[in-house]
């Protein structure tokens, strides 16, 4: 895998992926950024995001779970001091779909956090990574 990150100007850069994608990231103003892009850490988080729910979901579809949506929240607490790395992350997932089987979602939350999701595992070797789920009925939206 390859990517490029170029830089714009200031703080300012747009990230390249090797499948043709491209995304800009910005620093905060009060750190000479103008707020046009995604602060790396967050895109870090996102990153990591759509990996355990790209497994979850894939997960919950072998099994044929009748999953309709899957989000996740993800909150991180990171270092008061330089480095700021995170500390401890949260994922939430807020699942979608009739009559999905707890035991099932339970299941492919933890086989992504623990055997598939390459970013997760890589990040809880700097910090505790915690996973929890809700479902939701689509009639109840």
């Amino acid at each position: 895998m390859q990517v490029k990150v170029k830089w714009i100007d200031g703080v300012s850069f747009v990230g390249e992926s090797e499948s043709g994608h491209a995304v800009v990231l910005d620093g905060a103003p009060e750190n000479g950024g103008r707020n046009i892009g995604m602060r790396p850490m967050e895109m870090l988080l996102i990153g990591m995001g759509g990996c355990t729910s790209f497994d979850v979901v894939a997960i919950l579809k072998k099994a044929r779970q009748p999953i309709v949506n899957c989000v996740a929240e993800i909150e991180a607490t990171r270092a008061d001091t330089v480095p700021k790395v995170f500390t401890k992350i949260h994922v939430h997932f807020v699942l979608t779909g009739t009559g999905l089987n707890p035991v099932q979602v339970e299941r492919a939350v933890n086989l992504s956090a623990e055997k598939y999701c390459s970013a997760s595992i890589m990040l809880s070797q700097a910090c505790p990574i915690s996973h929890d789920f809700e479902i939701i009925e689509p009639e109840s939206i």
